[in-house]
């Protein structure tokens, strides 16, 4: 996963999987929480760069074809 938007699609795959019986309810948890996590790390770090009046552009969150990820 390269930036928000495969995390998104990744969730709502998974969502699809689980409603199908693709994917047992256990694992698809697990995943969410993980998906939690890492949105929770990219809340710290925009309070952080907000908090130190900081403008560098988080590359995970980029996805306009601005970012190395594109």
């Amino acid at each position: 996963m390269k930036n928000i938007t495969d995390l998104r699609e990744s969730l709502i795959d998974n969502y699809n999987q689980m409603k199908a019986k693709e994917m047992a309810i256990k694992e698809g948890k697990e995943l969410a929480n993980t998906a939690g996590k890492i949105l929770n790390s990219l809340k710290i770090e925009l309070e952080y760069n907000s908090m130190m009046d900081y403008k560098k552009p988080i590359k995970f969150l980029q996805t306009d074809g601005t970012g190395e990820d594109s």
